[in-house]
């Protein structure tokens, strides 16, 4: 039985046919599009696990495509790019990618962080109730939901195990490195950029909500969930 169904869209042939290769091997089923357009098209009917995801491509580019899934699904999505500017891995991110990997890569890498993406959001079948709660602020593992003052704000999945995480264990200090590995569960080879972008933006949905609690940086450490009242 196949560990999983794989979306992979780029249009380079070569690409395609070496991580076909690769998945395959692994016993994962692997489908391949070359353009945005049939990547949405193909996502919405075969509904894959995870999609590995080209930047630059013909129709609509990743970015485009990455944002049209992000509409109606949570699937994971790691971006594949040639780009190795900050921007571009930012962005990517902030649009809801799970991962990136910029060309040229080594297909061995690219499936050990297949595989470990496919771990940590297969945590959401996970029957067992994981729930905090503060003052005016309570988050959902189980559910993937994050409600302020009893309204559900739309987080995506990443950010939502990022706050759960830091409200989980309050007061304490975790650093960039620390949180890479706890919360994404692989090393992410030292890009801090990563938990950054994440960090801001759970701030600029949380800011000033209760004066009980507060997502602080420990300046040149890293972050904590820091309680100021009674949980």
């Amino acid at each position: 039985m196949p560990k999983g169904k794989i979306l992979v869209v780029d249009d380079n042939a070569n690409i395609c046919d070496l991580l076909r290769m690769y998945l395959e091997k692994e016993d994962f089923s692997v489908s391949i599009v070359n353009n945005g357009l049939d990547a949405v098209k193909t996502f919405g009917e075969e509904s894959p696990d995870l999609v590995l995801l080209d930047i630059m491509l013909p129709g609509l580019d990743g970015w485009q495509v990455c944002r049209e899934i992000r509409k109606t699904s949570d699937k994971p999505i790691i971006m594949l790019t040639a780009k190795d500017e900050t921007f571009d891995k930012v962005l990517g991110l902030e649009l809801g990618a799970d991962d990136y990997v910029t060309k040229p890569f080594d297909a061995k890498e690219v499936v050990a962080r297949v595989k470990a993406v496919l771990r940590r959001s297969g945590g959401k079948q996970n029957s067992d109730i994981k729930e905090v709660h503060y003052d005016k602020l309570s988050i959902n593992l189980s559910n993937y939901e994050m409600k302020v003052n009893g309204v559900q704000v739309d987080t995506p999945p990443k950010e939502l195990e990022l706050i759960y995480h830091l409200a989980s264990n309050p007061d304490r200090v975790f650093t960039r490195d620390q949180l890479l590995d706890e919360v994404w569960g692989f090393d992410y080879y030292g890009d801090s950029r990563t938990v950054d972008v994440h960090i801001k933006r759970l701030r600029d949905k949380l800011k000033g909500v209760s004066p009980e609690w507060e997502l602080c940086t420990i300046w040149s450490v890293g972050y904590k969930f820091e309680t100021h009242g009674k949980k």
